[in-house]
């Protein structure tokens, strides 16, 4: 079910594009979708998140009591995922897990730090990208490039104690042949603040092993 859910939210982004699509081509397509309509977007939107709510559904999934209905947490899900900056990054990133446990609350505060996780692991990746672009741009030394490198690899545990409040967006559950709960969250980091608890991140690693590369970094990226 995971998998389907990634697969159509990534099929409404990027309108049926592979993984294999380069980013100038994601981005092409990005500037597409900010060219259309709000009134287009929503219509897409609500189209896909009344069709994804009704799988849902049959796979026995609900919300809890006073929480909104899935088909609107939906919605919502996708409206967001159709923001982006004026680079051509997503506004919000998303993170999403599931957990089981003997009772919601249990299974709930589980899947939420296992999203947060998730959203520390999508950090990472998109700033290893930006640094390890930057660094080859610069020229700069084997060891020096290595060494930053290193910290960006170490950072997703403490990118993750650096995020603060996460925006809920998506929160239901099922109950399980055995009793237990199953709960699925997405939850939603804006894109600024994540880089900025990334940045935070590389550079106390650095900063602990008594490397100035932290002030290498300020320059180049503009820290």
């Amino acid at each position: 079910m995971k998998r389907l859910f990634l697969f159509i939210v990534l099929s409404i982004l990027t309108s049926g594009a592979t993984f294999a699509q380069s980013a100038k081509e994601l981005a092409k397509e990005r500037k597409e979708l900010m060219k259309a309509s709000k009134a287009e977007l929503n219509d897409k939107a609500t189209k896909a998140a009344r069709k994804e709510a009704k799988k849902l559904k049959k796979e026995g999934w609900t919300t809890a009591p006073g929480a909104l209905p899935l088909e609107k947490q939906l919605d919502k899900s996708y409206l967001m995922q159709y923001e982006y900056d004026v680079e051509m990054f997503p506004k919000y990133i998303m993170g999403e897990a599931m957990s089981i446990g003997g009772n919601y609350d249990a299974a709930k505060m589980q899947a939420l730090e296992l999203a947060k996780q998730n959203l520390a692991g999508q950090i990472q990746t998109e700033v290893t990208a930006l640094i390890e672009n930057t660094v080859a741009n610069e020229q700069m030394e084997a060891e020096q490039a290595a060494s930053i490198t290193r910290s960006v690899m170490a950072s997703k545990n403490l990118i993750s104690q650096s995020i603060g409040r996460t925006i809920p967006v998506i929160e239901v559950y099922r109950t399980l042949s055995n009793k237990n709960k199953e709960v699925l969250v997405r939850v939603a980091y804006n894109s600024d603040m994540a880089k900025k608890a990334a940045m935070k991140a590389i550079k106390e690693d650095l900063e602990k092993k008594g490397d100035d590369l932290h002030n290498k970094l300020d320059e180049l990226l503009g820290w």
